[in-house]
């Protein structure tokens, strides 16, 4: 059978893209491309890029509070929304415009619609027009969304944040994973009164415990209202704001809710089921470690798989599986010690098990400190930096990595190269130390503070 493509990607974000542009531009595949919305999915126009920029707008007041303890005379004035909006959306485009031109430098070529699978080889776009492809990658992602409650259209997501007409006085985050916790922290740098609802006893869910405490103990000390074991039960229009009414038996009054309780893959409408795709209970797409689904011509990857929801992830899927069905070498990417960060005031960088993870894997000894580092120590400010090394008895070998700090996801970046290679608690201790940074505590610690 002839087909029009050899491969057609519904989806424009990070996976998909690296997939097409792989598949063309490095085997020579006809590939075509179907994105609904912009190019570049969730991680470029409404995520991880959008919000990192918003990050480093949040921590300028503090870094001008203490500029003026090293003896810097500065004021930094009013913070504008407005100018840095305009500059944030100006970049956006930006970026989109290279997705746009790495696709075409690389001979994908791009339908800017809406696309479902019609059976195992042919897909119809929103136009009516159809195409037939030997074989099909779903790489659709994932959306937030609002749970079903009363006067849920009043609040937004993490999608409507980038966009917002102004900042508002008082916020509430609702959710206590990463998203819902770096926008607590950016908007409190922003000068918003925050206050965060979690229905759990503890943000960050997943993390390390001693890690993600360090965290909320820190973001409570920068003044965010932290509520665990609070959940909304009904929202409400006043004449001033958002009323929401709290399990926790509290009636209070804001000017924005955002909600970011988790995520949904894209899979709705796509004609999978039909076609004898397996999903998930979420709706995620099932497939094995190549990325194939049950239906032999069809794949998936990033987000709408529900493996690990972060881009590079979604960046190596794709790769991975242009090397395996047009590279002739059968890739499979491991999810193994994949590091993470959150971009919380102050940073979390994890790679590896936590402590009770790896407590339950096996006997361990756990190498822990935390400290006023000297730039906060010099400032008088009280900030405190966490450094931990999880490592197993039996083998060395350090089993996970865990760092609160200011720039801890560009250190824990380095530390997952150790680790990934197999590093013992003797290599850590063999190497030099760089003095004096806050990274050269993970190889100058010497003792266990315990072990399980």
């Amino acid at each position: 059978m002839t087909f029009d493509y050899d491969l057609f990607v519904i989806g424009g974000g990070s996976g998909g893209v690296r997939a097409a542009r792989v598949a063309s531009g490095e085997y020579g595949a006809k590939v075509g491309l179907a994105e609904e919305s912009r190019m570049g999915g969730t991680c470029v126009i409404r995520g991880c890029v959008p919000k990192k920029l918003m990050v480093y707008a949040s921590g300028f007041a503090g870094i001008f509070e203490e500029a003026r303890a090293y003896g810097w005379q500065v004021d930094g004035g009013a913070f504008d929304w407005q100018a840095f909006r305009t500059r944030l959306e100006a970049e956006l485009d930006r970026l989109e415009g290279a997705y746009r031109n790495t696709l075409k430098n690389a001979g994908v070529i791009v339908h800017d619609e809406r696309a479902t699978l019609v059976d195992a080889h042919r897909v119809r776009l929103a136009s009516g027009q159809e195409f037939t492809a030997k074989h099909i990658l779903i790489a659709t992602g994932g959306r937030p969304f609002v749970p079903e409650i009363p006067g849920a259209e009043l609040a937004v997501t993490s999608n409507e944040m980038f966009h917002l007409d102004q900042l508002p006085r008082r916020a509430l985050v609702v959710g206590g994973g990463y998203i819902a916790s770096e926008f607590a922290c950016i908007l409190k740098g922003l000068g918003v009164e925050v206050s965060q609802y979690y229905r759990g006893a503890q943000i960050l869910r997943g993390f390390d415990d001693e890690a993600r405490g360090h965290v909320s103990n820190a973001m409570r000390a920068g003044g965010i209202d932290i509520h665990c074991g609070t959940d909304v039960m009904r929202l409400e229009k006043t004449a001033a704001g958002i009323r929401a009414v709290a399990t926790d038996g509290t009636d209070r009054e804001f000017d924005l809710v955002m909600y970011a309780t988790g995520r949904r893959p894209n899979t709705e409408g796509l004609g999978l089921e039909a076609l004898g795709v397996g999903l998930g209970r979420e709706g995620q797409i099932l497939v094995d470690r190549y990325s194939q689904t049950g239906v032999p011509s069809i794949f998936a990857v990033g987000d709408v798989t529900g493996r690990i929801n972060l881009t590079p992830v979604a960046i190596r899927e794709g790769h991975a599986f242009a090397d395996t069905i047009f590279g002739a070498k059968p890739t499979a990417f491991d999810h193994e010690l994949v590091a993470s960060a959150v971009f919380t005031q102050p940073e979390l960088g994890s790679v590896g098990l936590s402590e009770e993870a790896a407590r339950a894997e096996g006997p361990i000894e756990v190498y822990s400190t935390a400290f006023r580092p000297m730039r906060s120590a010099f400032a008088g400010q009280q900030d405190r930096v966490l450094m931990k090394l999880i490592v197993s008895k039996a083998t060395r070998r350090v089993l996970g990595c865990h760092i609160v700090a200011p720039e801890a996801g560009e250190m824990i970046q380095l530390a997952a190269i150790a680790i990934r290679m197999g590093a013992t608690k003797e290599d850590f201790d063999r190497t030099c130390a760089v003095h004096p940074t806050m990274a050269e505590e993970l190889v100058t610690m010497r003792k266990p503070v315990r072990t399980a």
